[in-house]
């Protein structure tokens, strides 16, 4: 008889996952304040450098913040925390354009929907602020991708389902590398994406539900043509850029 070897889980990964736990369990609350790097390696029995490293991998993760004084709190990670990690594990799987396409027609169209029945007057402004760089970025033969990309963004946040922005937002940062591929092929993506933004925009200042579905629908649907037109392999893997991460826009 033989036995597969133990998967033994380095101590400082145990660090971060108990505390973790703690968390999502709720015995540690936001705001909550952990106790210091002596008394927590004196409770685990374990090194002080061991905590420090469980400890900045759950500061990386959103779980924890450094206050005045150095004292760590319990935070809630938000979704620039989450959605970088969801969409880094996304390319690592080599994911392609297809498959976020089929994912992204479902979901924006939905978040369009959400944000036409709920927009206030200031969400309205947002995007009015939004599509207006937009234009002024498109004229000015100017980078304009992470405009569209804090659009979608926007009109997710706006529809108020938290699920629903989180779930899009880890597919939005995989399309700042397919929109990097696509414009240098096609001049023409950068007016054709300013109308459909200020198509989407009318609709929701009209609370029109139904408008505002159909033109981003109409937009995505537009996207993929425009990926295809520009001879773009859509099974390709999408990859995972800096650009995405940080938000800033490339050069085009």
């Amino acid at each position: 008889m033989t036995f597969t070897k133990l998967d033994i889980m380095p101590a400082y990964k145990m660090v971060s996952r108990t505390i973790e736990q703690h968390i999502l369990e709720g015995r540690l609350r936001p705001g909550d304040r952990l106790p210091s790097e002596p008394d927590l390696a004196a409770q685990f029995g374990i090194n002080r450098a061991t905590v420090r490293e469980g400890i900045r991998q759950l500061e990386q993760e959103g779980y924890l913040q450094r206050a005045a004084g150095r004292r760590l709190f319990v935070s809630l990670p938000g979704y620039n925390d989450l959605a970088p990690r969801a969409s880094r594990a996304l390319a690592l799987q080599k994911v392609s354009f297809r498959e976020l396409w089929d994912v992204a027609i479902l979901l924006e169209p939905s978040a369009a929907r959400g944000a036409a029945q709920r927009a206030s007057d200031s969400d309205i402004a947002a995007l009015e602020d939004n599509v207006v760089a937009t234009e002024i970025a498109v004229d000015a033969n100017q980078p304009y991708i992470k405009l569209d990309i804090d659009f979608h963004a926007l009109v997710a946040r706006i529809s108020g389902n938290r699920v629903l922005e989180l779930s899009r937002e880890a597919v939005g940062l995989l399309f700042f590398p397919a929109m990097e591929a696509l414009v240098p092929h096609l001049p023409q993506a950068g007016r054709r994406n300013v109308i459909g933004h200020r198509k989407i925009l009318e609709a929701i200042r009209r609370h029109d539900a139904d408008e505002a579905e159909l033109w981003m629908r109409k937009q995505m649907i537009d996207f993929r043509r425009g990926y295809e037109l520009a001879g773009l392999d859509m099974d390709a893997p999408v990859a995972w850029t800096e650009h995405a991460r940080s938000g800033e826009a490339p050069a085009q």
